[in-house]
């Protein structure tokens, strides 16, 4: 099983626009460099379950087409939006995007506040279908088109 790396977004401030990158640095147990969520300290060692959010594009696809809105996928908030991968079934397993490893830790189900800051139906759409949070690992460097796969 396998996927692609289809577009990268991180924001430096609460409700900020997302900024679209070219490639991230993820850091183990804090997140991406530069993104408001990331955290350069654990606290107190222990690393974060949210390091990360990915997002099926063929989700938010079938999203867009269905309540033909013209929105980006950075609309959705997520940092990694990824193509050709079950995002759900990585939920309690260790993955690679790239070199990186990371570990999925839960759902990140659509919220109240992002359905009427994006659109209304988002609730409920995109329950079960809105991605992934992730731990980090071992961090590194993730590129456009960089691979996701489960470790052999």
């Amino acid at each position: 099983m396998s996927g692609v790396v289809e577009a990268l977004f991180i924001t430096a401030t609460k409700g900020a626009v997302v900024e679209q990158q070219q490639s991230v640095e993820l850091i183990a147990g804090a997140g991406i460099a530069g993104d408001r969520y990331c955290k350069a300290q654990p606290a107190n060692g222990v690393a974060a379950v949210n390091n990360l959010t990915l997002i099926d594009a063929d989700h938010l696809d079938a999203f867009l087409a269905k309540n033909t809105v013209e929105i980006s996928y950075g609309d959705f908030r997520r940092n990694v939006i990824t193509r050709g991968i079950d995002l759900n079934d990585l939920v309690g397993k260790e993955f690679t995007i790239g070199d990186v490893l990371c570990k999925g830790t839960e759902l990140c189900e659509p919220c109240a506040p992002l359905a009427a800051k994006v659109h209304s139906a988002i609730l409920p759409d995109l329950v079960h279908k809105a991605g992934i949070r992730a731990e980090i690992l071992r961090g590194g460097t993730v590129a456009l088109g960089a691979e996701l796969t489960l470790p052999l």
